[in-house]
């Protein structure tokens, strides 16, 4: 699957800078239910699992490294990508965003993919279950 940009994305990737400088210092949050059509789509009903930070503070964005890999961009290797899950749930998408998103926007960056345990998937976990207070990490993170 491809990740989906939102306008706000693509156009601060246009005018404004790179990938990296716009999601570097956002968050991923991790949803259930029905992934939105776009990334611009308001959440309909989807419960919020986990937000990631880095060493699971709330505070710290997490960021990518300077050195692409065969033009992929990638987590920070240093950085410890975790979370305390918050509510039961089965994990189908995220967003990855400074600010958690709330409503429809074409001028918030957002970047949005499915989670699943396939490679196929835009953010591949070894489980989709989330039970409340268990810890979870993410490991490798890749933007195409």
């Amino acid at each position: 699957m491809t990740a989906k940009k939102s306008t706000g994305l693509a156009t601060y990737m246009a005018v404004t800078g790179s990938i990296k400088d716009a999601l570097d210092g956002s968050f991923i949050y991790v949803y259930d239910g029905v992934e939105p059509a776009t990334a611009d789509a308001a959440l309909s009903g989807n419960t919020l699992l986990a937000k990631y930070s880095v060493g699971n503070d709330g505070t710290t964005g997490l960021t990518f490294s300077s050195t692409p890999v065969a033009g992929v961009l990638q987590k920070t290797a240093a950085e410890t990508w975790s979370a305390t899950v918050l509510a039961d749930g089965t994990a189908s998408f995220y967003r990855m965003c400074v600010a958690a998103p709330t409503g429809a926007s074409t001028t918030d960056v957002r970047l949005q993919g499915s989670v699943g345990t396939s490679m196929l998937d835009d953010l591949t976990m070894t489980s989709t279950t989330f039970t409340t207070g268990d810890s979870k990490s993410i490991d490798q993170f890749q933007i195409y």
